[in-house]
């Protein structure tokens, strides 16, 4: 460890800055073919996580906004509004999606989420979300002492107790 130099705020931070050039191939662009069909390029920045937790509150009420919404947020060319982005094919919001996922250090195919999904902390929030009704910042809100409680709770095991 002590070979491993200290990072800064600024090193953190640095690749949020970065934007990205990405090729879209033209199997993707054109799924059909066709002979003029051509790869291409569009700039991606990466998601921050206030970015995330602002989509996430955007689309509470309509999950399928999320794509379009990080789509939204990362492009930086070209730039398109919501509507535009509803109107592309499946398969490239897809693409476009994983291309946005790497950028922004998250596997393009969901293996951070399952990852997050499988660890202890991850079933607990699970378990309490789906048991109360609780949005993931109500849950995130509670003391691990607190979670253990409720855990207990909804499996049925008996509270721990001091006597007096």
């Amino acid at each position: 460890m002590a070979d491993l130099r200290r990072l800064s705020a600024r090193d953190l931070l640095a690749g949020t800055a970065a934007e990205h050039d990405v090729v879209v191939p033209a199997r993707v662009l054109t799924p059909a073919g066709g002979d003029d069909a051509q790869p291409g390029v569009v700039r991606l920045r990466p998601l921050t996580v206030g970015t995330l937790v602002l989509i996430s509150r955007a689309a509470q009420d309509e999950p399928a906004l999320v794509p379009l919404l990080l789509l939204k947020e990362s492009l930086v060319e070209p730039v398109m509004t919501l509507d535009q982005l509803r109107t592309l094919h499946a398969g490239l919001v897809h693409y476009l999606v994983a291309a946005v996922n790497t950028i922004s250090g998250l596997s393009p195919d969901g293996d951070v989420l399952h990852d997050a999904l499988g660890s202890p902390t991850g079933q607990v929030h699970l378990l309490l979300a789906r048991h109360f009704g609780w949005t993931p910042e109500q849950v995130a809100q509670l003391t691990p002492g607190q979670a253990a409680m409720y855990v207990a709770g909804v499996e049925g095991q008996p509270v721990m107790r001091t006597v007096p």
